[in-house]
């Protein structure tokens, strides 16, 4: 790791995909994102030594675009967005799944639908859990809950996609860009080299043509495609699956929490062992894929899940859990977070 600094969240987490070899930036303003491609057309104009390029597109779907044009010439780019850029470029998500691209995009959530507010919300969960796209693919999702965190699975990010040849989402909030706190910068990585990244359009002097394909020949060719894909997803699933525990070896109620929401639980859980009451914790850190072993085992158990919307991720812990009759939502919509207390509340009803 680097030097300490006191950042704001969009900023060291631009700063962080720099350090990890991320040069080229290709972006549409949109709050609460904005920060990210302002931080790279900065540093491009005063850090000239670090090879930076940042490109403001005419629309998100062209930016999408072109991150998958880089991204497949072996670079590593970047694309950052709110909930009604990442929908205008879902169709790119798709293709890029489907070519093998290892692409990172940010999206920061805020309210909807449509145009919504620019007040922090977590109602973006299904679309890029599930695949806003159409076909059956999937992207890995990483969700911090802090600038430290951002910055850390920011850098990762872009292992992941390489390691898999997918596109990855760092799926964040407008609390936890806008706000800022001490962060520990990592050091500088290498991007490998573009002629040594497996399926990049470099040329084939030398080797066999790569092709890129995102359309079918015939059903049994694209279902072999499409089986190979799942064969992919299946191995990230065993592989990559991301969440911490709190305080579980004796919770009889245990909530659950991701991004910015799971630092107000935090706090309530704390709250609610100070008055007796056994609470802990699950927070997912990997969206897709989902910690289901997280809620093996948890039999008898009540589940909280609080989310900054009228309730999606509580689906994936309903399936995750041995009866669903366990599980009460709470969430709040419109950009508005609960406080702790709002949260212990909820913890009393259930006890």
């Amino acid at each position: 790791m680097g030097e300490k600094v006191f950042m704001q969240g969009n900023q060291a987490m631009a700063e962080s995909a720099i350090r990890a070899g991320c040069k080229l930036f290709f972006g549409y303003p949109i709050t609460p994102s904005s920060e990210v491609p302002e931080y790279y057309a900065n540093v491009m104009e005063t850090r000239p030594e670090e090879g930076v390029m940042f490109i403001q597109a005419e629309t998100e779907v062209a930016a999408f675009n072109m991150v998958a044009g880089a991204c497949a010439t072996g670079h590593r780019a970047m694309t950052a967005t709110a909930g009604p850029g990442f929908d205008l470029g879902q169709e790119a998500m798709s293709y890029m799944s489907a070519a093998d691209i290892p692409s990172v995009v940010v999206e920061v959530q805020r309210p909807g639908p449509g145009d919504g507010e620019i007040l922090a919300a977590q109602g973006d969960y299904f679309s890029a859990v599930k695949g806003g796209g159409h076909g059956d693919y999937c992207n890995l999702v990483l969700a911090p809950y802090s600038v430290q965190e951002m910055c850390e699975l920011m850098q990762e990010a872009f292992d992941l996609a390489q390691k898999y040849s997918n596109p990855v989402v760092l799926l964040t909030d407008a609390t936890l860009a806008k706000m800022r706190e001490s962060v520990e910068l990592p050091g500088y990585k290498e991007a490998p080299d573009p002629k040594t990244v497996r399926n990049a359009l470099t040329g084939c002097k030398g080797r066999e043509p790569h092709k890129v394909v995102t359309c079918g020949d015939g059903a049994v060719q694209w279902e072999e495609f499409n089986l190979r894909l799942q064969e992919k997803y299946a191995k990230i699933a065993a592989n990559e699956v991301r969440y911490q525990e709190y305080n579980m070896e004796d919770a009889d109620i245990i909530l659950v929490a991701y991004g910015s929401v799971a630092r107000v639980c935090e706090s309530a859980m704390k709250l609610a062992r100070e008055e007796g009451i056994k609470v802990g914790m699950i927070r997912p850190i990997s969206l897709w894929p989902f910690p289901n072993v997280a809620f093996e085992g948890k039999k008898g158990k009540k589940f909280l899940v609080v989310e900054l919307s009228a309730g999606q991720m509580v689906q994936d812990v309903k399936l995750a859990v041995d009866d669903k009759k366990d599980v009460t939502f709470f969430g709040k919509l419109g950009g508005t977070t609960p406080s702790p207390k709002v949260v212990l509340e909820q913890i009393k009803k259930l006890v």
